[in-house]
């Protein structure tokens, strides 16, 4: 997946007690390794390190355009 500032990601969670967490990256802080600055939909930022197969698109909520 091409990440990069605009996307919308959706985060699996790492424990099964939890659902996914969706956001779009703010700013592509560090690409090797890769880290980028998020604005989760809860409205919380955080710098996210993406894991394997932890990263999908997520379809557009329904304030943002398609």
């Amino acid at each position: 997946m091409d990440l990069r500032v605009g996307s919308r990601i959706k985060v699996e969670a790492e424990s099964t007690e939890r659902s996914p967490r969706t956001g779009v990256i703010e700013e592509v802080v560090d690409e090797a390794p890769p880290r980028y600055r998020i604005r989760w939909d809860d409205g919380h930022q955080s710098i996210y390190a993406p894991a394997a197969g932890a990263v999908s698109p997520a379809e557009p909520t329904e304030k943002e355009p398609r």
